[in-house]
């Protein structure tokens, strides 16, 4: 099993809607850092490499970093099935639980590889600013990017490395989702749109106050509200848990 998640892997970081993944969540920060409108958009007059990194992840995460998450889940099986690679896959003496086992695996370290990428790009996008203590906030803590009173850099680093965890865990029921579309659909581009079209109407059921605590949208923006993390945890995990799980069963009898 082991061998074939390796295997699966390389082939996820190989497609090339992955590859210009990476290099967007590497990319987008120095945009923030040369941004001449923050003072306008958020009230910011940078002062910290940090906050160029929390800038990065808020603004990831609003919906670039979900997309690019869905289209890679969704490619990694939908671009075996254009090219016709995943029949002669399933010649060779192989479960096909095994194998979508495999390519959910990887699916779900995706997410934790991009934001990996987007941390160091913020880095060095934020070092001309400086990653020392400084007066104000990260926009993740309390008082946001005002702060309240001086922040240390390991303080400023924890709040950062807890964000973008809890990003990473937000993001892994988006990438089940979409493996469980290209199960359905066997197509990129039809799993893709399906998932995004599933989480836009989950977004409408927030008028049903009844439902929103139940809903994996409502815990989208989870890293600004490590508070909900009691509920929205367990939550996240029975998502990802279910779409795997259906995921599997209709590969399992899918016919191809």
């Amino acid at each position: 099993m082991l061998r074939l998640f390796v295997f699966e892997l390389y082939k996820l970081f190989r497609l090339r809607s992955v590859g210009l993944g990476l290099l967007a969540a590497f990319l987008l920060p120095f945009l923030w850092a040369l941004a001449p409108g923050l003072k306008e958009v958020y009230g910011l007059v940078l002062v910290s490499g940090w906050q160029v990194v929390s800038l990065s992840l808020m603004a990831g995460m609003e919906f670039l970093f979900p997309f690019l998450v869905v289209m890679a889940a969704s490619e990694s099986l939908g671009s075996e099935v254009s090219q016709g690679t995943l029949k002669s896959l399933l010649l060779h003496p192989l479960p096909r639980t095994r194998l979508i086992l495999a390519k959910l695996f990887s699916a779900l370290l995706y997410p934790f590889v991009l934001l990996g990428v987007s941390f160091l790009g913020s880095l060095l996008a934020g070092l001309p600013h400086g990653l020392g203590g400084f007066y104000g906030g990260t926009g993740l803590g309390a008082g946001g990017f005002a702060g309240v009173g001086f922040l240390s850099a390991q303080e400023a680093l924890g709040q950062l490395l807890s964000a973008h965890l809890l990003a990473g865990i937000v993001l892994l029921p988006l990438a089940a989702l979409a493996l469980l579309y290209a199960t359905v659909f066997l197509s990129t581009t039809a799993s893709a749109l399906a998932a995004v079209a599933t989480l836009l109407l989950m977004r409408l059921l927030v008028a049903f106050p009844a439902l929103s605590p139940f809903l994996l949208t409502t815990y989208l923006d989870l890293h600004l509200r490590p508070q909900a993390a009691g509920l929205g945890l367990p939550l996240l995990l029975i998502y990802t848990l279910g779409f795997a799980f259906l995921a599997a069963l209709v590969f399992e009898r899918k016919d191809l």
